[in-house]
């Protein structure tokens, strides 16, 4: 059983939630396919790094003899209201796994923690905030459309034990058809789809989506697409009127709206002239992020024109014609494309991409990497130049520390948690990842095919 590179980022997903986690406890909700009730990702894989989460947390407060430090002050607490909390030892690191992962499974799982929880402590990741905020240790639940809950009988959250993470999942266990609605589309959850979003969002982004969940929710399944391209329309013309990038949204038809002739091959959205408060804040990531000292910063291709303190741009964006302007030597725009529309697309631009940090860095400018989004594809050059020109401590070297050592799954995963500390909004995709493994590997188009 191998944990792949990208599984890493789930104990640093944890602590980006870690607000939800003091409140309580949080919901992960996700799908798999017909006739199975849990993904993996919620029998195995979460459960196995919540294990190695609480493993590391314990050893952080073992280590500096902060064991009994949380559970003094819940005992102090639970005397208060006449309970009884364990001694320091109630820290529970054991493994939690649901009743249809078998014996020898778990066994197998189990045998590999100790070396999963290391990895993790040599990553980088501040398990240090972790350990002196989070008062109990994590254990995940699982609730799927066959699960029968009492709501008179559910215990008071503050009387457990654990801070629960609840895994929801709403994969229907039987291989019934799907419940059709009157509406363009069905209701039901559709497995696999967030990894999709381009077929189905209509280029409605997660911002957007927070700043209009209750009118998108109140609108109904039969309004809800006119409300997401009113939403995109709207956005889109605060953005020109403000000159940003604010290309035309074209969607493709649904197979329905197909068959019955209703709309062409390709259709953009047919909205009535509208006007927005030049005064309200766009929904877009307005921030871009310095990496230490390492005199590169990751951020999205709109803000690289008017970016201060930076020397130069390498745009990995397809479309990138206002900054065309800035001097050729300062400037370099690779046309890439996410692993989803083509493998190896990152892998073919990595060498340009690294060669030309390397010129930059060299001379002591301050380099922006910028795509469409600045979460994915500029995070992953990001990783490639790190791993190629920085050594272990993060100090520029041109390349010395690289030629002189084999690349390994847990130096690239420690470099991308070190990212991550500072990209907070970072999503780099697995396919992504696995082609800067590969071009560090020495890998090519022909090989890795």
């Amino acid at each position: 059983m191998d944990i792949p590179i990208i599984g890493l980022l789930i104990p640093l997903a944890l602590t980006y939630m870690l607000p939800f986690l003091l409140k309580g406890g949080c919901m992960i909700v996700d799908s798999t396919r017909k006739g199975k009730r849990f993904p993996d990702s919620m029998s195995k894989t979460i459960p196995i790094w919540t294990c190695v989460l609480n493993r590391a947390i314990w050893n952080y407060r073992m280590r500096f003899g902060l064991a009994g430090t949380a559970e003094k002050k819940e005992t102090n607490d639970s005397t208060k209201r006449g309970d009884s909390i364990s001694d320091s030892y109630s820290w529970n690191c054991s493994l939690h796994l649901p009743l249809w992962v078998s014996n020898t499974e778990r066994a197998l799982i189990e045998e590999r923690l100790d070396g999963w929880t290391k990895d993790l402590e040599v990553s980088g990741a501040d398990i240090a905030s972790i350990a002196l905020s989070l008062k109990k240790p994590l254990r995940p639940l699982w609730i799927s459309q066959k699960t029968v809950i009492w709501l008179n009988e559910v215990p008071d959250c503050d009387s457990w034990d654990f801070t629960p993470i609840l895994l929801v999942s709403t994969s229907s266990p039987s291989s019934n058809f799907q419940q059709r609605t009157t509406s363009e589309f069905s209701w039901r959850y559709i497995a696999g789809a967030g990894d999709d979003e381009e077929s189905w969002a209509r280029g409605l982004s997660p911002n957007l989506f927070w700043k209009h969940a209750y009118d998108l929710i109140s609108s109904g399944p039969d309004m809800c697409n006119k409300k997401v391209a009113d939403i995109i329309e709207k956005d889109r013309v605060y953005r020109a009127q403000r000159g940003e990038n604010a290309p035309q949204i074209s969607i493709k038809p649904s197979k329905s709206s197909m068959s019955s002739g209703r709309l062409p091959a390709e259709e953009q959205l047919d909205l009535e002239p509208q006007f927005m408060n030049i005064d309200e804040k766009s929904s877009d990531n307005n921030s871009i992020f310095w990496l230490g000292e390492s005199n590169l910063a990751v951020g999205t291709t709109q803000l690289a024109k008017d970016a201060s303190g930076v020397d130069c741009v390498l745009s990995c964006d397809r479309e990138s014609n206002s900054l065309c302007s800035k001097e050729s030597e300062a400037y370099l725009n690779l046309s890439i494309v996410s692993s989803k529309f083509d493998r190896f697309s990152l892998l073919r631009n990595l060498p340009s991409a690294v060669n030309f940090a390397k010129n930059n860095l060299k001379k002591g400018q301050k380099l922006l990497v910028c795509c469409s989004s600045g979460e994915d594809i500029s995070i992953c050059v990001c990783l490639a130049i790190l791993m190629s020109l920085f050594d272990d401590r993060g100090h520029f070297d041109e390349g010395r520390f690289f030629s002189e050592r084999r690349v390994t799954k847990l130096e690239l995963r420690r470099r991308l948690v070190f990212i991550c500390q500072f990209a907070v909004n970072a999503r780099p995709s697995r396919g992504n990842v696995k082609q800067v493994f590969n071009y560090l590997s020495g890998g090519n188009i022909e090989t890795v095919c």
